[in-house]
């Protein structure tokens, strides 16, 4: 290769070698050019790969070679993934035992926010100390709490109030704490009839004005022993099955 200019100069490679040939009284410069060999490796293993992926990508199964990434952000609690708050659900228990207005709790979270885990956890506790070796029990206060609620919910509906079922639910399984509460003393004082019946008395009264008075409302006005009557009852019959009386 040649330039042509004022100073024509020559480039003769030879084997990586290179040499500048100058017309004027200028230095011979000479050296050597080392190349990295570079290969490149296409065999038919990756032809067959390239090959699959266009046909799978042409025929729209592309998504079939896409990797999904874990994405540890989204992992959650297992309590959160069941819709579990333990702290809302201690609050609850507390308006329920300590149903008095004078105490300042928002009582009507426990109507207004239901929520399932909660009653349950409470009709099962409630379940398990009525066994007494009758494990049959335990089917008959949930189907106790299930049904029931759903009467409660139907004659609320039927008096002209704003309940939902679920809301019914939460209240009416709350509301058994009263009687987890007494079971205690009915086992200290089993022998004194008249205690006895006092103290299982005023459980039920407990139990039933705690669920009572988040249920029946101003909106029922001269309508609310027709509600508060069931309630009543459903709670002396909770109340048999526990005692087994």
């Amino acid at each position: 290769r040649k330039l042509i200019g004022r100073n024509p100069m020559q480039f003769s490679p030879t084997n990586g070698d290179f040499t500048f040939v100058s017309s004027t009284d200028a230095e011979e410069l000479s050296g050597t050019i080392d190349a990295p060999d570079i290969t490149l490796n296409i065999g038919p293993d990756s032809t067959r790969d390239t090959y699959a992926t266009t046909f799978l990508r042409q025929r729209g199964y592309g998504w079939l070679l896409e990797v999904e990434e874990d994405d540890t952000e989204d992992t959650k609690p297992l309590l959160e993934e069941l819709d579990i708050d333990l702290k809302d659900i201690y609050y609850k228990i507390r308006c329920v035992l300590m149903p008095m207005p004078s105490l300042g709790f928002n009582r009507q979270v426990v109507r207004d926010n239901p929520d399932f885990w909660g009653p349950l956890a409470v009709v099962l506790l409630f379940s398990m100390i009525s066994i007494y070796g009758q494990f049959r029990v335990v089917s008959w206060i949930i189907t106790i709490w299930i049904f029931g609620s759903l009467m409660i919910f139907l004659l609320a509906r039927v008096l002209g109030g704003e309940v939902s079922y679920g809301q019914v639910l939460g209240v009416i399984g709350y509301s058994l704490l009263p009687l987890i509460v007494i079971a205690p003393l009915l086992l200290v004082i089993g022998g004194f009839d008249i205690v006895s019946t006092l103290i299982k008395l005023f459980g039920v009264f407990w139990a039933a004005y705690s669920a009572a008075s988040l249920l029946v409302s101003d909106e029922f006005k001269t309508k609310k022993p027709l509600l508060i009557y069931p309630i009543f009852l459903l709670y002396i019959y909770f109340l048999s099955l526990y005692t087994g009386v």
